[in-house]
């Protein structure tokens, strides 16, 4: 097995070796989480241009926000592989890993020898992880999916916007979503190797993905009802939930139950009458008299300034939050008192970075972003290729 030296720090996923042909987001996404605990990721590009990911922007300072977020802590390698010398070099390197994962379009991997089935007669310890987006077989096998229209297909833009407009999520829901299950069942397969000596293989779905994250609204219609209705950024079936205007700004605020109802009658609209009124007994209560409540709620708010309010809902034990732009996302005084953000090495220099958790037993690696193949020839040597046969590769 492939190993980079270790530190005084002992991490899950030290010595687990990940080599993956990936792009875009979802694997990305996966094994960059896969970095943070440990594991070293051989990230396999294309030599013209990479991940097509690299290409999406460049507001990062030159490079690509969406690069920086999901490859830290990798190495990149630049193969072709068209070349039987490359695919020569994969094959080394994956007879060497713990984990193979790959989400090029269905059936591309295979007719380069890199199927699944294939590598795991071969090595039967070794994890496979394929990530596409409507699994390995069924009659859409084959369909070129992306992040939106898995969104749409999975019913998310149905309930997602206003009563007059669908609206997409502002960040790749259903990759991050297929990503983050690509890693859970990742682990559990390292854990069950663990137990079995013998490896698996994983075929995540993004439709799958994203229509398990939709677990509420499916159960909220089932048998034909009718479904959450749009709400904006209001809630579907809880009644206050959402932002509301105050003098000067504006204010979001979630009740969960009767016993916030009363504190927030009593204390937030000063209307005490309303506390124990049957009428607003129960989320199903208070949102069939919204059309009642609603003139009272957004008239008091109205009155008073956003400090005035948030002062009254702290008052009341009512959770709220402000509505922050991304500036203030990055100056925001609780990640700060945290000490949540570190830095990381990029092509374009220091980049901060957020540390994704916090386990009083490690921290997570924070190591650079790779440049495009930048440790071509030095992971080439390490598996034993001659400096003649990686000189044919970077030149094919």
């Amino acid at each position: 097995m492939l190993r980079k030296g270790m530190g005084k720090m002992i991490r899950p996923l030290d010595g687990i070796l990940v080599v993956a042909i990936e792009q875009a987001i979802a694997a990305p996404y996966c094994t960059r989480l896969l970095a943070d605990l440990g594991a070293r990721v051989i990230k396999i590009e294309r030599p013209d241009g990479g991940d097509f990911a690299r290409a999406y922007d460049k507001r990062a300072r030159g490079i690509s926000s969406h690069f920086v977020w999901c490859n830290r802590s990798k190495e990149s390698v630049a193969l072709d592989l068209k070349q039987p010398k490359a695919r020569e070099a994969l094959s080394k390197l994956v007879a060497r890993g713990d984990v193979f994962l790959q989400n090029l379009a269905p059936g591309a991997c295979a007719r380069m020898g890199f199927g699944s089935e294939e590598l795991r007669k071969r090595h039967p310890r070794l994890i496979t992880c394929s990530i596409s987006g409507y699994g390995e077989n069924g009659p859409w096998s084959d369909k070129k999916a992306y992040d939106l229209l898995i969104q749409a297909e999975g019913g998310f833009l149905s309930v997602t916007g206003t009563k007059d407009e669908i609206v997409k999520a502002g960040v790749s829901i259903v990759d991050i979503a297929a990503g983050v299950s690509a890693y859970n069942q990742i682990l559990a397969a390292l854990l069950l190797r663990g137990k079995t000596g013998k490896g698996s293989h994983i075929d995540v779905s993004m439709l799958e993905a994203m229509v398990e994250w939709m677990g509420f609204p499916l159960y909220y219609a089932l048998d034909g009802a009718s479904p959450p209705a749009r709400n904006g950024a209001s809630h579907s079936t809880i009644y206050p939930y959402g932002p509301f205007e105050t003098k000067d700004g504006m204010v979001l605020f979630g009740l969960q139950n009767d016993r916030e109802w009363a504190a927030f009658a009593e204390k937030v609209l000063q209307r005490p009458e309303l506390a124990n009124d049957k009428r607003f007994s129960g989320s199903d209560g208070r949102m069939k008299e919204r059309p009642f409540l609603e003139p009272i709620i957004i008239s008091t708010l109205k009155a008073l300034s956003t400090e005035e309010a948030t002062a009254r809902l702290e008052r009341a034990g009512i959770a709220s939050g402000r509505v922050n732009d991304l500036k203030a996302v990055w100056e925001h005084p609780q990640l700060m008192a945290r000490k949540r953000w570190t830095h990381v090495q990029t092509p374009a220099g220091k980049m901060p970075a957020l540390m994704p958790h916090d386990i009083d037993s490690f921290s997570p690696r924070m190591d650079a972003v790779p440049s495009l193949g930048e440790h071509t020839e030095s992971v080439l040597r390490e598996i034993g290729m001659e400096e003649g046969e990686i000189r044919a590769i970077k030149t094919a």
